[in-house]
């Protein structure tokens, strides 16, 4: 049986050219996707790349149309729709509302309705104030049951020196572990 992954991507569009070759890996080792898009991801044209072209290449990839309002993403729990989700790239404000019990966007009520069902997230943090702002949000979710990170680390300690983006190559491997309820080790990576 194949494992059946929801796949939400946030906001931070400068990571989504990293991201969206992850997810045609996963494709290709035969797992089955479901794309979440949050409101912003889904709508927003950025120097990065127009969202047309990237709701394109993801349903191209997956074979499904991305999932993106509330009432779209409503049946995953009910419906025991996924079997883990990641969330890649996941952004600060994501892990606030997600620490919060906040669910009020495509992303946070698939990340709701996983748990719900005691199924795995995975989160795939990119955001300027990891070592700031966001930090106490990490510790907070690094301690949820069926809560797991993909290994992370500073992208740019001279410029940006509180920003932290994970290895999305390591996103398959963390999924395999969180899958057997284990948490991929070393989360933080020289």
């Amino acid at each position: 049986m194949a494992v059946k992954l929801g796949f939400a991507m946030c906001g931070s569009f400068c990571t989504f050219s990293k991201v969206i070759p992850v997810m045609k890996h996963l494709k290709t080792a035969g797992i089955e996707i479901f794309p979440i898009m949050s409101y912003n991801a889904y709508q927003t044209d950025t120097r990065f790349g127009k969202a047309k072209d990237f709701i394109t290449e993801i349903e191209n990839i997956t074979g499904r149309e991305i999932i993106h309002s509330i009432t779209s993403a409503e049946p995953i729990g009910p419906k025991n729709m996924i079997d883990a989700l990641v969330i890649a790239p996941c952004t600060g404000n994501t892990l606030a509302k997600l620490t919060s019990g906040i669910a009020d966007t495509p992303v946070t009520l698939a990340a709701k309705s996983t748990l719900r069902n005691a199924s795995p997230v995975i989160i795939a943090v990119s955001t300027n104030d990891a070592l700031s702002n966001a930090a106490k949000n990490i510790g907070y979710l690094m301690n949820y049951k069926n809560v797991y990170f993909v290994p992370y680390s500073q992208d740019d300690y001279i410029n940006k020196p509180t920003s932290i983006v994970a290895d999305f190559t390591k996103i398959h491997e963390t999924l395999l572990e969180a899958l057997v309820g284990k948490q991929i080790q070393p989360i933080i990576k020289q």
